[in-house]
């Protein structure tokens, strides 16, 4: 294939990359503050330095800014008034609580109207999850929208995380990208515009080379999904060497792995267009790599961890794959998955990732032999320094948005990750691996005030996390009851009723399936 036509057909080769354009957000109408003075009363912090939990504590905020952290006693005692900070013009008893940093979900798309969400559902499910950054990874909606929501994002005009905006390679060119010189005059036009990264998905060497060295020069940060159409002649080595600055879901490394082949082992009938054919293979594919502790392990392993380098594996968003019907029953579908969402999450040859035309207990354990090769990587990689951040993919794969960013942090948990470790991948971490780590990602005097703050610890069980929150037995009534789940959301020193926030999005959906005709209750599997 001619080279100037290599960049468009790779783009064209992944399905559903560009959505057209969604409503924006609305005006922000929640949230209160910020306060000249905001004092959040003894909560326990878990700070996101990877240190154990310390409390109860008195956190100040003034404006936007952490401006005082004391410990105001002893676990079981009470606390003296004397002992406390001054007071505020708002203070929140948040005793009993568990105070984190606002979370950072390192690949978060903003929806579009091929899954039928809104900005504002998106939004709110981030928030009432307690995730106050994201990095769009590719700008789907168009870099006029990213760059807009990200200016009132910043304002705090809109209810929404802060966003980092990653626009796909080639995006806006008025001409196709064929030489080094114009990917990087096609870099250099992209800083100008305010955009804060690069989502690659592959080009011909020399222009990856070009495009990324002028990344680097331009200060933009980059992010790779190794595409099987181009990953034979640039694998995460090649893309780390050259200035890569995080790589996406696990593509690209085993081929970095290979001892005894190029090319993955491909049936003779594959189809990269054919969705099940692409995603049945890649569950094969760390099973072709080399194994743990040997040589080329090492070599990779330690190429990475020399330069730096960030995961951001994404487990979650493959999880179907290895348990469909576990993915497809989530308890969250039925009222935070809106029917649109549900019908392009349904099989469909024509929707990406929408893969499940004959899906059978043999690509399911294929899957999991995947999971537990990729695992291991990334677990070792994390005990060797590497570092890795949480991101989620949600809108596809019947991830929702929110809960499938905490389901990552179980997998991060299941991949050997201490939950204190988990939590620094969901925020000291991310905030890394964007150059944002002076501003947030730990809860320290002088950073933003970004807080999740849920009532239960989430140390001792990550379910308390999800927006349902987690099912306990109450022994004193004997009833079922839920407990957890996210109670305020602090972005910018801005305080949120996480649960009104995930209210509004249950509104959202129950107006949806009313003027779809469908009735509460299961989101249907079938047509039958």
């Amino acid at each position: 294939m001619p080279r100037r036509f290599l960049l468009a057909a790779l783009l064209a080769l992944v399905p559903a990359l560009v959505f057209a354009q969604i409503p924006e957000a609305p005006p922000r109408a929640e949230g209160e503050g910020p306060y000249e003075r905001l004092v959040l009363r003894g909560g326990t912090l878990i700070d996101g330095t990877g240190a154990p939990p310390i409390g109860p504590v008195d956190i100040v905020v003034e404006g936007n800014r952490i401006v005082q952290i004391s410990t105001v006693g002893y676990p079981g005692v009470a606390i003296r008034d004397e002992d406390r900070p001054e007071g505020g013009d708002r203070e929140v008893d948040i005793s009993g609580m568990y105070v984190l940093p606002g979370l950072v979900d390192m690949h978060g798309h903003m929806g579009g109207e091929a899954q039928g969400t809104p900005a504002e559902y998106v939004f709110k499910l981030w928030m009432g999850h307690g995730i106050t950054t994201i990095r769009d990874p590719s700008c789907g909606n168009g870099l006029a929208f990213c760059l807009e929501h990200k200016a009132k994002s910043a304002a705090n005009e809109i209810t929404a995380p802060r966003i980092e905006a990653y626009a796909a390679f080639g995006m806006g060119s008025e001409k196709p990208i064929a030489t080094p010189e114009d990917a990087r005059e096609w870099v250099r036009w992209l800083a100008a515009q305010g955009a804060d990264g690069i989502k690659f998905f592959g080009a011909p060497p020399e222009i990856m080379a070009a495009a990324l060295d002028e990344a680097g020069k331009q200060g933009l940060g980059t992010a790779m999904h190794h595409a099987q159409m181009a990953v034979t002649r640039w694998n995460v080595l090649d893309s780390a060497t050259h200035g890569l600055t995080t790589m996406e879901h696990w593509y690209g490394l085993p081929e970095a792995l290979f001892t005894d082949r190029i090319v993955q082992h491909y049936p003779v009938d594959y189809n990269y267009l054919d969705e099940q054919h692409r995603f049945g293979e890649a569950g094969r594919l760390w099973a072709q790599a080399a194994p743990p502790g040997s040589p080329r392990w090492n070599i990779v392993m330690d190429s990475l961890l020399a330069l730096d380098f960030t995961l951001v594996p994404t487990f979650n968003i493959y999880e179907a794959s290895r348990d469909l019907m576990r993915t497809v029953r989530a308890e969250w579908h039925d009222t935070y998955t809106l029917p649109a969402l549900w019908e392009f999450f349904r099989p469909s040859r024509r929707a990406h990732g929408s893969y499940w035309f004959y899906w059978t207990t043999e690509e399911e354990v294929a899957w999991r032999d995947n999971y537990r090769r990729w695992m291991q990587f990334v677990n070792e990689y994390k005990n060797r320094g590497g570092r890795v951040a949480t991101g989620s993919d949600s809108g596809y794969i019947y991830q929702t948005y929110g809960f499938g960013y905490v389901r990552e942090l179980e997998l991060l948990r299941e991949a050997g990750f201490h939950p204190l470790e988990v939590l620094w991948s969901a925020t000291l971490k991310g905030a890394e691996a964007l150059g944002r780590d002076d501003e947030i990602g730990t809860v320290e005097v002088g950073k933003k005030a970004d807080f999740a703050i849920v009532e239960a610890n989430p140390l001792a069980n990550l379910k308390v996390l999800y927006g349902t929150g987690a099912i306990k037995l109450d022994d004193a009534t004997g009833e079922v009851t839920r407990v957890g789940g996210v109670r305020y959301t602090i972005k910018d020193g801005i305080l949120y009723d996480a649960p009104a926030l995930r209210a509004d999005v249950r509104r959202i959906v129950e107006a949806a399936k009313a003027e779809a005709g469908i009735p509460a209750g299961p989101m249907p599997v079938t047509t039958d």
